[in-house]
């Protein structure tokens, strides 16, 4: 059986908030692409954006997880890409219709907004998720790619 690939991409503000991400997915059974960065030395989060972007597209993993201070400036840049629908979530709620009613297949989380127990919870609930079949729904996600 294949495990199914998550990639996780963050800068240096989440060096330590993704530990528990990364431990989590890994005793849930999941491979994790590592893209670092995996320490707190400063770098610029548009290049970890770029680099889950670029694993989705090339299907080197399923899903992702991108991080940066606030979660926005990294899912800017990863929505650059065709065939990415990285989506910033802060909450259930929204984590849950990201990928429920947008298929979405990053998602990118604040380290300086939200606990790191939160964004495991977070990404149980991204994961979890199945992508609604209503047609409703397919004919807007079409429309996103």
């Amino acid at each position: 059986m294949n495990k199914k690939v998550i990639a996780i991409a963050n800068d240096h503000s989440a060096s330590e908030f993704r530990k528990p991400i990364i431990e989590y997915l890994e005793q849930a059974g999941y491979e994790v692409l590592d893209l670092g960065t995996k320490d707190s030395k400063p770098v610029d989060y548009p290049d970890f954006g770029v680099k889950i972007a670029k694993a989705i597209v090339a299907q080197k993993a399923e899903l992702g997880i991108a991080i940066c201070g606030t979660g926005i400036g990294i899912s800017i840049a990863a929505n650059r890409f065709h065939g990415v629908r990285c989506a910033l979530v802060y909450e259930e709620e929204t984590t849950r219709l990201a990928r429920q009613h947008n298929n979405a297949n990053v998602i990118a989380l604040g380290a300086r907004i939200i606990s790191s127990y939160k964004a495991v919870e977070l990404v149980k609930i991204f994961l979890d998720t199945p992508i609604s079949s209503e047609t409703r729904h397919q004919n807007r996600i079409k429309k996103l790619d």
